[in-house]
């Protein structure tokens, strides 16, 4: 059998491409994001359920939205079923939702199940329960019974097994029990990649993006002495072909530093990171038989790079399935970082003039960013894209747009508007800045839509941040200097304001005590070394090397910002993030003269006990790499991080890592059936080598579970459940994160490692005197 085209597929396709996909959820409103191959008008109805089995008669919401066309065969939509009279859904019930489909084309309607199901092929499970319909439940009355999913950085490619398809057995063992099952779901970042690309991937992206559109992109040149061309197509760059014109014509910097593979097959067109969310999310466009290296470029030579990465790209296909059912079935939220653009994205302002100031560079952030709010930001913020919104502006001129065939010059420019790109400078043709306050920020249309949002439920928030498109980047400083993750004005819309809109509409209910959660994309804190690496880098201008500006604490300032500004409401805040492809936990204490000082009977004047903040970071759901697989052994606990202390001139913290518990084995999971090698006769004949035993002595000391059991981290791939022991009383709050992972002591196995932090400081004294804090400075 040989790879087949998906334009010779397309009419075995099933109604439904991708999803569904639960998207936000509240008491009075839910949305549920598809994406399919015909236009339709579909209908989103939630029912109450008895024990998840029996459906009621009547729906409790009910919506009905038209697809939007983003081509030809691929129309999304973000649909919301809303409360129209009656009681709103409350926690500690199950509910179930139903989709129909009426075809824009002849009338015809779809049940959920026909459109899942293509001809001939057997039905597609998407649920827990006999009456398959896809379930979920509200965030519960008790914190004690919360639960959030999170986890980031999820690479097709990426080395190990996806440990995004460890959720459905998760959501299995409790789908009948809703304050037990999953609540929520959050991803942080790198949803896909659209920098590090494996050849046969992007190759099956191109072609299906560009069926699915009907037309072929002209992305845009700048004419050179030895190239005269001012258009290029994506069919006309084939995998790994795309270095040069990626890092000269685009600007994009994920290849310097010798590491051309990065940048070799990046996404360029907007159908290519179209598809690579169809691909990420449904195992439906997947061929049966990939395609080979003469399918590609003709009669060549085998490459061992190609066949390493089919079996890592077979390996994630196989567990899609599972995926695509535990997507449908918890409430998800998403956020990107700069992996869903291109790696640096926005880092510094070097390459934002670098990069935006180039034709080809700012065709592929927007269309990167394009696909992004079709694909993620819509379901994140439904009431942005309603009438009269920004969003539904968006929609309409990307419609437009896709039907020119990418012809329509005034869409184009309205569609940068509503993303928040900014305008180019007619004269130098660089992007526009201005300033906010001692930083500079790309200058955003007043009409673009926010990235940043809230999610609420009676006991709990959740402020999911945009640190990518709001940096400050420093007035007095070099271009590739460390920004400030959210410049000034970011500090208000995105922390300040959510705060105070919260704090005023809780006035007038019952005062009950509330759990913060901060999703930040990028790291407070990290490894030592990783900061004494990313300094180092920036002394050597080489920022681009080591994502010198991502973590917080490089910039001590903008830490020392976000830090005042979260403890001005909140005394207890849990940090979600990732980007940084292992998990940890950290604790921090923190100390300000202006809220947290007194005056002794001596007249010494000292500190109050301290704000708290625990930062969980889960990552990577499927990018592990040797040295997070190294630091992940017990070889990590013989150099430990040191309890690390930072003070200003009104402000003091310290950091402290919490160790890993031991992994405990939760079930047995259907092993994937990795593709084999053939073993050459000259391996099978030496066999019994001196060289051979070496090798397997030092495999099965590296797969000992005692070795692999270390102390700080998780470094295999992994995604985490966050549960609160909640009390009134403060000083008896704790969070725990549980890390889920595959052992290679028992591939077939999925085991946790929990991270258990209090809210209550360690620092047992209760006065600490500001002598010694400012000596200690």
């Amino acid at each position: 059998m040989t790879w087949i085209s998906l334009q010779r597929r397309l009419n075995q396709l099933p109604l439904l491409l991708a999803g569904p996909i639960l998207r936000r959820t509240e008491p009075d409103a839910v949305t549920v994001w598809v994406a399919l191959k015909d236009a339709c008008h579909v209908t989103l109805s939630i029912y109450l359920t008895e024990d998840g089995t029996d459906l009621a008669d009547r729906p409790l919401l009910c919506g009905t939205q038209p697809t939007v066309a983003v081509g030809q065969h691929l129309h999304v939509v973000a649909v919301t079923a809303r409360l129209n009279g009656g009681d709103c859904l409350q926690p500690g019930t199950l509910y179930a939702y139903d989709l129909t489909f009426r075809a824009a084309s002849n009338r015809t309607e779809y049940t959920l199940q026909q459109a899942l199901q293509a001809e001939g092929e057997p039905p597609v499970n998407i649920s827990y329960f006999a009456h398959q319909r896809p379930t979920f439940a509200l965030p519960p009355d008790d914190l004690n019974q919360l639960r959030i999913v999170h986890g980031s950085c999820r690479k097709p490619h990426g080395s190990g097994r996806d440990a995004l398809a460890i959720l459905d057995d998760l959501i299995a063992r409790s789908s009948d029990l809703p304050n037990d099952r999953p609540h929520q779901l959050f991803f942080t970042g790198d949803q896909i990649y659209g920098d590090d690309v494996a050849n046969p991937l992007l190759w099956m992206l191109t072609d299906a993006g560009d069926t699915l559109l009907g037309w072929e992109e002209s992305l845009p040149l700048q004419p050179t002495p030895t190239d005269s061309r001012s258009h290029i197509t994506s069919r006309q760059l084939k995998p790994g072909d795309r270095h040069d014109i990626a890092e000269h014509q685009a600007g994009l910097t994920a290849g310097l530093r010798h590491q051309d593979q990065r940048v070799n097959s990046h996404l360029l067109s907007f159908s290519e990171y179209c598809a690579s969310y169809l691909f990420a999310w449904s195992p439906v466009l997947w061929p049966e038989v990939f395609p080979t290296e003469r399918d590609v470029y003709g009669d060549t030579q085998p490459d061992k790079r190609w066949r390493e990465d089919l079996e890592l790209l077979q390996g994630f296909q196989q567990t899609l399935e599972k995926v695509r059912r535990s997507l449908a079935n918890v409430p998800t939220y998403m956020i990107f970082d700069d992996h869903d653009i291109s790696d640096d994205w926005y880092l510094n302002q070097s390459w934002c003039l670098r990069v935006l100031g180039k034709p080809l560079g700012r065709r592929t952030v927007q269309n990167g960013l394009l696909a992004y709010a079709l694909f993620q930001g819509w379901g994140n913020t439904p009431d942005q894209f309603r009438a009269g919104k920004p969003g539904e502006h968006l929609l309409k001129a990307a419609q437009t747009w896709c039907e020119s065939a990418g012809m329509a010059a005034d869409c184009e420019e309205a569609i940068a508007r509503y993303l928040g790109l900014p305008p180019v400078d007619t004269v130098t043709g660089l992007p526009r800045l201005r300033t906010d306050q001692n930083t500079l920020i790309l200058d955003h249309d007043s009409h673009s839509l926010e990235w940043h949002y809230t999610v609420r439920s009676q006991h709990h928030e959740v402020i999911v941040l945009d640190t990518r498109t709001w940096r400050g980047y420093p007035i007095d400083q070099a271009a590739k200097a460390p920004p400030m993750l959210l410049s000034p004005i970011a500090f208000d819309q995105q922390l300040r304001w959510p705060f105070q809109d919260a704090d005023q509409s809780s006035q007038t209910a019952l005062s009950q005590p509330k759990a913060t959660f901060i999703v930040a994309p990028t790291n407070l804190f990290h490894m030592k070394l990783l900061t004494w690496i990313q300094r180092w880098s920036l002394k050597q201008n080489k920022v681009f090397a080591n994502d010198v500006g991502d973590a917080w604490n490089i910039n001590r300032d903008a830490l020392a910002e976000l830090l005042a500004t979260l403890f001005e409401r909140r005394d207890q805040i849990v940090v979600l993030s990732g980007d940084i492809h292992h998990g940890f936990a950290v604790h921090l204490e923190y100390w300000h003269l202006h809220d947290s000082s007194s005056s002794r009977a001596d007249g010494q004047t000292a500190l109050k006990p301290p704000h708290t903040l625990v930062q969980l970071t889960s990552s990577a759901i499927k990018n592990t790499e040797f040295k997070t697989r190294l630091i992940h052994t017990k070889l990590k606990s013989l150099f430990p991080e040191p309890r690390q202390t930072q003070a200003g001139p009104d402000w003091h913290y310290q950091v402290q890592w919490i160790k890993r518990q031991p992994a405990h084995t939760v079930f047995e999971q259907r092993p994937v059936r990795w593709p084999q090698s053939p073993q050459s006769n000259s391996a099978k004949s030496n066999s019994a080598s001196w060289l051979t035993r070496f090798k397997r002595a030092i495999a099965w000391l590296w797969r000992n579970r005692w070795f692999q059991d270390g102390r700080e981290t998780v470094g295999q791939n992994n995604i985490g459940i966050v549960q609160l022991q909640w009390s009134t009383d403060p000083a008896k709050r704790s969070v725990w994160q549980d890390l889920y992972w595959y052992p290679l002591w028992n591939p077939a196995s999925v085991v946790f490692s929990r991270f258990r932090a209090s809210f209550c400081a360690s620092f047992r004294a209760s006065w600490i005197p500001v002598r010694r804090w400012r000596k200690n400075r």
